[in-house]
């Protein structure tokens, strides 16, 4: 017989008194927390501007480092939202935002105009309330961690009850670097155990100076009406206005990039597009294309029951369950059936009936669809949406020409704080990413439309009611490359020339001093009119690690020299790179050579992962002690022209790419007299790895019009001389093989000029970690991965685009169809897949004629071991410095395939 099972206790009902009692324990609590705040500001007040900044950077920096596995705990904890894109919000909420606000003044005095008579002058506010929600729960406590430090305030959290572990990580883990950096005791903190009652009281106790309130419409209007000041933001319904000049592929794939990024958990990402009539059907078939859903009418009651609820004065909002979730959840929870391969859903409505659940926000992939007959008409629908729900919070436009007179008249007649042109509004609507018209921010005023304070992106300035109208701009880009680049045979005799050399230190490896390679290197300084003095460091081994860089900078302390050479293969010029780096730190007081910990912790922040090269929060120091000359005698890495390095962790074995300008060589001399002996198996894999230099470079989305030229050219000197070269026998000299050599030297260097300036992608981030977990050569693993990383990026329809904007639109596909089509391989009359799939073909060839494996299996990986490492080569792969550039934004699940495809 069946145990029957026993019914869920009843949840205790409190008496009044029961409640009264509760609730003053909550406002002793929290008082007793406002009052340490209190003493934390009057230690603050007198702080300089440079302990704050220094306080600021540290805690910048720790949050970057622990980005993905704070990205990680908020999606285990809430259920909501996606991995990558949290991470990308911590990135953003430390990156960027310390980028806009380290160089504010914040402490005394700011501004001074003599002329007027006046003298602005900085201080703290106080104590501040942090109000954050579950669908930000760490680059919001992140946000408002370093805005509160970088204006001597002090804060106390109240985090949302299902994001509590998650918030509370990231506010410690900026919290402790800001306590090693000096910060004051208690400036942050926070309610340990979340309730309501905490949460009340705090926002309404007397000695807060203001409250940051970020959260729903519920939590936002009681912070309003706590009594206290209160910077809150409004409810976001963002509305697109797709005009009839649009780029109607761009318009596509921002809104599918902008309704896909967190599962549409931004509050400024677009909850309505209003399409004229004339573009609406190719809208709507291209939507369908790329992975949106046109839900049918039939089931549009299910999911309203399901998702929305009506609450009074506010029209409709979404359930607790629903923020976050996926279109796939939504849909199935609601019982509705939609296709595995569909993640966005549509729902045609009429402007009629605006104020319907349908028409609310949705903070999810939802999105409700309105045709417009006219400009004037796209206009009525967006302020009717606007004023239904999220007045003043953004609203967007997709046009063609962006100078439009017809931009400025939108802004003009649209009520909202922001208004976003020709961008993604989800990532477009914090600012940085997409346009410098904003500050980064992740709590966006609504102004006086949304019955709100702020009508900007939060920062560390004061109050204005501010109207920006942002238009999407591409970064301005760079060539950088080193001074001087000398080529062909003899070359290397312009070290007889090469100015400044009294003292040189040459840095090689084993193979260079017993073959000789050194000691032309020394035949040439002796030639020099004045006496040069020379150290020589010659154990570099392959794959070096930071033991042996730390080595060769102690080598160089004790020479002090001026003029660093670094002869050999990547890794003597990676070695010698960072050896110099190090020792130049030294020099400068960064670094203490003596101390291996310190040591190894300035090179963990140097290996930190940026987005911007230019807005990294670790600064390299420009060397000033030494000059480098990077000869290179294999045909590979390229080092001798770009500001990269790769370095290996002694204790993890993990590969880390390290860039920065200044680890780009003054002076390369490209002789290929050197390589005309290189072993047949260095001269294939260095060979591939060029390869990849080249084929990444291109369809980077850092590629420009100055870089892809040279990424072709190394493409097809690689293709026409890299077999010919692997067969030559020195022994057995011809004029063929040691100009193939010849041209091999050549494409690498070109191939490294190439991604100096247009980064790579993941076929190195896989190779990197591959290469470091099963000791496989770089170039072999670079093979290994290359044929699965074209094909992941050469893809069309539902894609999810690398979110910075170089691209306007997703063109893998076409630049690998691009490259097809220059060698020959594929004509102009075949589609790009078919190009695609010809160029993959004929990089098998190339591999097959130098006799590379190019399986995992085959090369002696045992598959257990793989997918016992599956998950930590995934992550470690999605934080590789070279994933960025890659075209296509990798989901760490698909690294997962990808790194199973390649056994």
């Amino acid at each position: 017989m069946a145990t029957k099972k026993a019914a869920p206790a009843a949840k205790k009902v409190l008496s009044a008194e029961e409640k009264a009692a509760k609730f003053q324990e909550a406002v002793a609590y929290t008082d007793k927390l406002v009052k340490k705040a209190q003493a934390a500001v009057l230690k603050f007040e007198g702080y300089t501007q440079t302990q704050v900044d220094t306080i600021v950077a540290a805690m910048a920096l720790a949050a970057s480092k622990h980005s993905l596995e704070l990205a990680h705990e908020a999606v285990n904890e809430t259920g909501r939202g996606v991995v990558e894109d949290k991470d990308t919000k911590n990135h953003f909420a430390s990156e960027s935002v310390y980028n806009a606000i380290k160089n504010d003044k914040t402490v005394g005095v700011i501004s001074e105009n003599k002329v007027a008579g006046s003298v602005e002058i900085a201080s703290p506010l106080g104590v501040l309330a942090g109000i954050v929600p579950t669908t930000n729960p760490t680059s919001t406590a992140i946000f408002k961690s370093l805005l509160t430090a970088k204006t001597r305030n002090a804060i106390v959290f109240a985090f949302h009850p299902q994001a509590q572990k998650c918030s509370s990580h990231a506010a410690k883990i900026v919290y402790d670097a800001a306590i090693e950096a000096g910060a004051p005791e208690d400036f942050i903190q926070w309610i340990e155990v979340p309730s309501l009652d905490m949460t009340t009281a705090l926002i309404q106790n007397r000695g807060l100076a203001t409250i940051l309130a970020t959260g729903g419409p519920g939590m936002v209007n009681a912070a309003l009406k706590s009594g206290n000041p209160s910077l809150g933001v409004g409810a976001g319904n963002g509305a697109v206005y797709v005009d009839a000049t649009a780029n109607i592929e761009r318009a596509v794939e921002d809104l599918l990039l902008s309704k896909r990024f967190d599962n549409g958990m931004i509050c400024a990402t677009e909850n309505s597009a209003v399409i004229d009539a004339s573009v609406y059907d190719e809208f709507i078939a291209k939507m369908q294309e790329q992975g949106a859903y046109m839900v049918p009418k039939k089931d549009y009651k299910a999911i309203e029951s399901f998702v929305f609820v009506e609450r009074a004065g506010e029209g409709f909002g979404v359930t607790g369950p629903v923020a976050g979730r996926s279109g796939q959840w939504i849909a199935e929870q609601a019982g509705v059936k939609v296709p595995k391969d569909k993640d966005v859903l549509l729902f045609e409505l009429d402007k009629k009936n605006i104020g319907e659940a349908l028409s609310s926000e949705k903070l999810s992939p939802l999105l409700s669809i309105y045709k417009a007959e006219t400009r004037e008409e796209g206009i009525e629908i967006v302020r009717s949406l606007l004023a239904y729900q999220g007045a003043g919070h953004n609203a967007a436009i997709q046009i063609g020409a962006m100078d439009d007179p017809f931009v400025k008249e939108y802004g003009e007649k649209v009520e909202a704080s922001r208004i976003l042109v020709n961008q993604p509004d989800s990532i477009g609507g914090v600012g940085d990413i997409y346009t410098d018209a904003m500050r980064p921010s992740l709590t966006l005023g609504t102004g006086s439309w949304g019955k709100n304070s702020l009508s900007h992106n939060l920062s560390t300035y004061d109050l204005l009611n501010v109207k920006t109208v942002a238009k999407r701009r591409n970064r301005p880009q760079w060539v950088r490359l080193p001074k001087e680049i000398y080529y062909e045979k003899n070359a290397i005799s312009y070290l007889q020339e090469l100015p400044h050399v009294h003292k040189a230190f040459i840095v090689a490896d084993p193979g260079m001093v017993k073959f000789g390679f050194v000691d032309k290197v020394l035949e040439q300084l002796a030639i020099r009119p004045t006496q040069v003095e020379t150290s020589i460091y010659g154990s570099v081994q392959p794959d070096p690690t930071l033991t042996e860089a730390i080595a060769i900078a102690r080598q160089m302390k004790q020479f002090e020299p001026d003029t660093v050479i670094c002869l050999g293969g990547g890794s003597a010029l990676d070695a010698g790179k960072i050896g110099r780096l190090i020792y130049e730190y030294d020099a400068r007081g960064e670094a203490d050579l003596s101390d291996d910990a310190s040591l190894k912790e300035l090179f963990q922040e140097l290996a930190q992962k940026f987005v911007d090269i230019r807005k990294r929060i670790i600064k390299f120091y420009h060397p000033h002690k030494a000059q480098m000359v990077a000869i290179p005698t294999t045909s590979g890495t390229g080092s001798e022209v770009t500001p990269f390095a790769v370095i290996t962790d002694d204790e993890t074995h993990v590969k880390y790419p390290l860039a920065d300008y200044q680890l780009t060589p003054q002076v390369a001399i490209v002789d290929p007299e050197f390589v005309m002996t290189v072993p047949k198996r260095t001269v294939s894999w260095s060979g591939i790895d060029a390869m990849s230099h080249a084929l990444e470079s291109y369809v980077s989305v850092m590629s420009s019009d100055y870089t892809k030229p040279i990424s072709l050219q190394a493409i097809k000197l690689i293709f026409e001389n890299l077999t010919e070269s692997y067969h030559y026998d020195p022994a057995h000299p011809t004029k063929e093989g040691q100009k193939a050599r010849e041209n091999m030297h050549n494409a690498a260097t070109l191939a490294g000029m190439a991604f100096a300036n247009a980064f790579l992608g993941i076929n190195h981030s896989l190779a990197h970690k591959i290469g470091g977990e099963f000791g496989l050569p770089h170039g072999l693993a670079i093979a290994i991965a290359m044929p699965h990383v074209i094909k992941f990026n050469a893809v069309t329809g539902n894609v999810k685009r690398t979110p910075y904007p170089r691209y306007e639109t997703y063109r893998a596909q076409e630049d690998y169809a691009e490259i097809s089509r220059f060698m020959g391989f594929a004509g102009k009359d075949d589609s790009d897949e078919k190009a695609v799939q010809a160029l993959v073909a004929e990089l098998k060839k190339l591999t097959d004629s130098i006799d590379i494996n190019i399986t995992l299996s085959g090369n002696g990986v045992d598959k257990a071991h793989l997918e016992r490492e599956l998950d930590k080569l995934a992550d470690l792969v999605y934080d590789d410095q070279c994933t960025p550039a890659n075209p296509r934004q990798p989901r760490i699940e698909e690294i997962k395939q990808l790194l199973l495809d390649q056994y």
